[in-house]
């Protein structure tokens, strides 16, 4: 009778007919998702910006001192 590949075209064709009232409504959400999507991605590679000092907490070294505490000499 039909195989399963007729099966699939068939059950696509009928879900298309179904959803079609609701395919431009999916395809804006769709839309609208990857806009999002990419200006997240966006917004995050301007934080990894170079040319923006970050702050790095630590102990502020004195050249003078001829041996740092915490570190060790070989």
């Amino acid at each position: 009778m039909f195989g399963l590949s007729e099966l699939a075209i068939i059950l696509l064709v009928v879900i298309a007919v179904l959803c079609a009232k609701k395919l431009p409504e999916l395809t804006r959400s769709a839309g609208k998702s990857a806009r999002i999507l990419k200006a997240e991605a966006r917004a995050m590679k301007d934080e990894d910006d170079p040319a923006v000092p970050r702050v790095i907490q630590g102990e502020t070294l004195n050249p003078d001192d001829p041996k740092p505490q915490g570190t060790q000499q070989h």
